[in-house]
């Protein structure tokens, strides 16, 4: 069932029924869970907070903390300290990736047509890359990808499949990634992970680690430390015989050649950028640009939500976005 919205913060306009069933999801919660929602929003509001209030919003705290109202408060107040030092609203309206050409990883769409992202740190060497880029504009792009992630991705692809996506899929290449290398790799990988995981939580729904080169467990087992137990439970580590595990996620045709798939873009399947946030039929403008007053990528109002269907069109799928979000 559809969740009881919030007369001043839940205007949704695409489905709230999670398609994961398990309580404490969207149209799969408890009344305790619902009392849940209710004590730490307001207790936010006494606190003074009047933004990302909203019911979704609200479950995924509680959710990254198992539901502990006051945990999940510090958790909300932690973030939103972040979001102002980090300069987040401002960002994702203003930033400019214009070494992206260079910098570059790719995003296509799942079986259940969530966005998927795929980084390959074989290619990454991050000393050269930094003649290019800095890690600070790395990790700024990260951002404003979770926050294009946040809207109009999830929403255009709720709309598409009629039901409720609130995760994302990635997929990290190691092939290549050698002995020498993996310090720089693990440092940003790191760094990229505390932000997802501490700011962004219950984004991630799965994450395939796929060639992965001998050693690679125990430098594993270092990042699994600072991760939360769920967040590791949703980390599958493969080796070279990836590809069925890939095909059972992603149709052939979203999947690049290179990974078993079909896909070959004309002019890089990397620096393509299609998706339902880009089809009039399912997108609408994000809102951070509204509250801005900024002219909008569509101003084409959203069809309703169809019945789900199957995942595949080449259109369901290939965009650019530099770091794979990778938080839980």
């Amino acid at each position: 069932m559809e969740i009881e919205k919030h007369p001043k913060y839940d205007d949704y306009d695409y489905p709230t029924t999670s398609p994961n069933k398990q309580s404490g999801h969207p149209g799969h919660t408890t009344k305790e869970q619902d009392a849940q929602v209710f004590q730490l929003r307001s207790q936010l509001e006494q606190a003074g907070y009047r933004e990302r209030l909203d019911t979704l919003c609200m479950l995924r705290f509680l959710r990254a903390r198992k539901f502990n109202v006051e945990q999940a408060k510090q958790m909300f107040i932690d973030c939103e300290k972040w979001r102002k030092e980090f300069g987040v609203d401002n960002l994702v309206r203003t930033f400019e990736y214009k070494e992206k050409p260079q910098v570059f990883e790719r995003l296509t769409s799942n079986q259940d047509g969530r966005p998927v992202y795929i980084e390959q740190f074989g290619k990454i060497d991050l000393s050269a890359m930094y003649k290019i880029t800095t890690a600070e504009r790395m990790l700024q792009n990260l951002v404003v990808e979770y926050e294009r992630l946040t809207d109009p991705r999830l929403p255009a692809c709720s709309r598409k499949s009629g039901q409720l996506l609130e995760t994302c899929c990635t997929i990290m290449d190691l092939k290549g990634v050698g002995v020498t290398r993996v310090p720089s790799v693990y440092g940003y990988v790191k760094q990229a992970t505390a932000i997802s995981q501490n700011y962004y939580p219950e984004r991630l729904g799965k994450m395939y680690l796929i060639n992965a080169p001998w050693g690679f467990s125990s430098v594993f087992n270092v990042v699994k430390g600072f991760l939360d137990p769920v967040t590791v439970a949703k980390i599958h580590v493969l080796g070279g015989g990836y590809q069925n595990e890939l095909l059972g996620q992603v149709p052939k045709e979203n999947l690049p050649k290179e990974f078993g798939g079909t896909c070959d873009c004309k002019g890089s399947c990397a620096l393509s950028d299609e998706g339902p946030w880009q089809d009039p039929q399912w997108t609408k403008p994000p809102k951070w640009a509204q509250s801005q007053g900024e002219k909008p990528t569509s101003t084409t109002t959203a069809a309703a939500p169809q019945p789900a269907q199957t995942a595949g069109s080449h259109a369901e799928g290939l965009a650019a976005a530099r770091q794979a979000p990778m938080g839980s």
